[in-house]
């Protein structure tokens, strides 16, 4: 009987001692986790300085993502012997250099992939990759201060597809006015002088206007985390269905060293485009800018991501 005392105090005084050591640790992470937290607002601060220094800031991040499959006799689907897969790339680029009298910002935004699902039991059935996202943008922006956040700037910006109808349709704006920048990583553009080129191939909708650019782009890195929002509008002076707005939102998230994981979605409104798939994709020849419905154009892609 006294052993067992013994046993059960022993195991007792064990219990509280690993008790004891667990509040311990707990209470010594949860101190540390206060310093790094305080480090990091320090490391923040001074890379916000950094940041708004004159000269060349040069980056990029994006994401890739994909998968492959093979199936044979798997009775249970539809198509029970097929080849499958999905692979696709996204890329955000910039190149901005800030001096004290004038800024020269320069960007790209690429998003491609390509999806194919070989039926293996019918011989028609096409059995290589096809393009499926395919968006291709890039601007360079020009200003001279006029006020500490006040510009006065032209714009470039020219916007298509590369995997397919290459420059069918492609959009160039180029314009001038002025440009708001009330934080380093915030950048307004407003040009009430702009012309929208529309280049496309044969008899098509497509027409080119005057009109006023508006832009608005917020790219930032904040420790692991990255981020990129793009707005760009065009409103034309000519005709109201001649307008168009594409809004292309980044983010990735390093998870180690330079990889992590990526997301992006964009949204798209643009009445010329919806015209000239009616016509020329869906066969209604006498479809007109008053009896198309002009459906939000949307896309997304979620994959790993790589910060260079």
């Amino acid at each position: 009987m006294k052993k067992l005392v013994t046993l059960v105090l022993f195991f007792l005084g064990c219990s509280l001692g690993l008790a004891q050591t667990e509040a311990e640790l707990k209470s010594e992470l949860a101190t540390k986790k206060d310093s790094i937290s305080a480090i990091q607002s320090r490391a923040d601060a001074i890379q916000a300085k950094i940041d708004a220094l004159p000269g060349w800031k040069i980056g990029a991040f994006g994401t890739i993502g994909g998968n492959l499959s093979n199936f044979s006799n798997w009775y249970a689907q539809g198509i029970p012997n097929n080849a499958s897969g999905n692979i696709g790339f996204t890329v955000n680029a910039y190149a901005n250099l800030k001096q004290e009298k004038y800024f020269w910002r320069n960007t790209a935004n690429l998003n491609f992939s390509w999806v194919k699902l070989d039926d293996k039991d019918d011989p028609t059935d096409p059995d290589g990759f096809r393009q499926a996202t395919d968006v291709f943008n890039i601007s360079s922006l020009y200003g001279r201060y006029i006020s500490k956040t006040l510009a006065v700037s032209v714009l470039g910006e020219y916007r298509t597809t590369v995997l397919s109808n290459f420059n069918d349709p492609g959009y160039l704006d180029i314009g001038t006015g002025f440009t708001w920048t009330p934080v380093t990583d915030l950048v307004v553009v407003v040009h009430p002088l702009n012309y929208n080129f529309v280049f496309s191939s044969g008899d098509t909708v497509f027409d080119s206007s005057f009109g006023a650019k508006i832009v608005a782009d917020y790219t930032r890195s904040i420790g692991a985390v990255n981020f990129k929002s793009n707005l760009s509008m065009f409103q034309s002076y000519k005709d109201s269905n001649l307008s168009n707005w594409t809004w292309i939102n980044s983010f990735g998230y390093t998870l180690w060293k330079m990889i992590g994981v990526g997301f992006e979605f964009g949204l798209r409104s643009n009445k010329q485009e919806a015209l000239n798939y009616a016509i020329n994709t869906l066969g209604d020849t006498a479809a007109t800018f008053d009896s198309i419905d002009n459906e939000l154009q949307t896309y997304w892609t979620l994959g790993l991501s790589y910060k260079f």
